[in-house]
């Protein structure tokens, strides 16, 4: 994908909403965080993932067995001509991406077809010992090709559209980043590797009451930090009813972080086998158990910093067929810098102003003309 210079894109954007003026007010700054932590308390390859690695370190030869049999049964490749080149690739020397993926789906829920609740794009570089990641917000609008499928929709329809494959061309081709490994776990996994951990401490900043299907309370959350169940956890990192799509993709990084910090705790270490029993046949990925491997050794003897990004963006309704749907837009130079900064990561882009120190990135609420309908159907929240 070629990015255009900001006066081409600003000449083609002129009919398209724009925020300019207002950004301080609306929330869609974007802005990166960075904090030094250890890429095992990181949020890569799925924290629970490097956990089981993690313990294969330390419990040895006998734990072995068991993580050994947990990552090859997860293990899901792609097409042999993705197989050579993941090959090829040196982890522990080399820059990687990584797909991570939250699936909508478990044996209660029985949709049939899963969708991407959540998606997460992170880049590994151990020589500059970075990891780099982004939420993308499910509600996107953005172009689709899949087999039986050419059009626009939600990107997390990729998934129900052409399955792992497409999510990860849409993916790729919104962000102009290269994508090498895959990561999936569904939210059932994600309720019970909380609860096999005894629980997180989170800071709920809001009140949180949900139903199950009978009218029931099954969560009932007060402001203040507690430590959530499974269930729990899971309300608060998926509400959609308090705030928007961009902060749920922060609290979701937020609930995982917690979840890799309990894990990484000598207490929750002893609890391996339960772990990888909550997890067994919850989780896909299509990084071979060695490289996984290397990962982690890589995470054991390097001190990784961490940037995370944030998109600025709009949200709007498009009535094509009359029910309004909810759609997000992503600011065209947002998406070029997060762009950037992720294929800096990977060694793809030279240093430029946006790379300087003390650099702070301020959209200018121009909409990327991808993710916003020209049809005359959107309006604007």
């Amino acid at each position: 994908m070629k990015r255009k210079d900001k006066r081409t894109q600003e000449e083609e954007n002129s009919n398209l909403p724009s925020v300019v003026g207002t950004r301080r007010n609306l929330r869609k700054q974007s802005k990166s965080k960075k904090k030094r932590i250890p890429i095992i308390i990181g949020k890569v390859l799925i924290v629970v993932i490097l956990f089981a690695v993690l313990g294969v370190v330390v419990y040895g030869v006998k734990m072995m067995v068991d993580a050994n049999k947990f990552l090859n049964d997860s293990y899901q490749p792609r097409e042999t001509a993705v197989i050579e080149e993941q090959e090829k690739i040196d982890v522990q020397k080399e820059p990687i991406s990584i797909l991570l993926l939250g699936l909508d789906d478990n044996d209660e829920r029985d949709i049939g077809s899963a969708r991407t609740d959540s998606m997460i794009l992170v880049t590994l570089n151990p020589q500059e010992e970075l990891v780099s990641l982004v939420s993308i917000p499910r509600d996107t609008y953005t172009t689709i090709e899949a087999p039986g499928y050419q059009g626009k929709d939600k990107i997390n329809a990729a998934f129900a559209h052409g399955g792992i494959d497409t999510t990860i061309e849409t993916v790729s081709n919104l962000m102009d980043v290269p994508i090498n490994f895959y990561a999936t776990a569904d939210f059932q996994a994600f309720e019970d590797i909380v609860d096999a951990l005894g629980g997180v401490e989170i800071d709920v900043p809001f009140t949180l009451t949900e139903q199950n299907a009978k009218g029931e309370k099954v969560v009932d959350l007060k402001e203040g930090r507690h430590n959530l169940n499974g269930e729990e956890a899971l309300a608060f990192a998926r509400t959609r009813y308090v705030d928007n799509d961009v902060e749920r993709g922060k609290r979701q990084q937020q609930v995982l972080e917690a979840i890799a910090q309990k894990a990484m705790s000598a207490g929750s270490i002893a609890k391996y086998k339960s772990i990888l029993n909550a997890l067994d046949g919850h989780i896909t990925t299509d990084m071979p158990s060695n490289k996984i491997l290397s990962v982690a050794q890589s995470g054991l003897t390097k001190d990784y910093k961490f940037d995370s990004y944030v998109f600025s963006w709009m949200s709007y309704d498009y009535m094509p067929y009359g029910e309004p749907i909810s759609m997000v837009g992503l600011h065209q130079d947002s998406i070029d810098y997060i762009s950037h900064r992720l294929r800096r990561s990977l060694d793809l882009d030279e240093p430029d102003e946006r790379d300087e120190p003390g650099f702070v990135f301020e959209s200018n609420g121009i909409i990327d003309p991808g993710t916003y309908p020209t049809d005359g159907y959107a309006v604007d929240n």
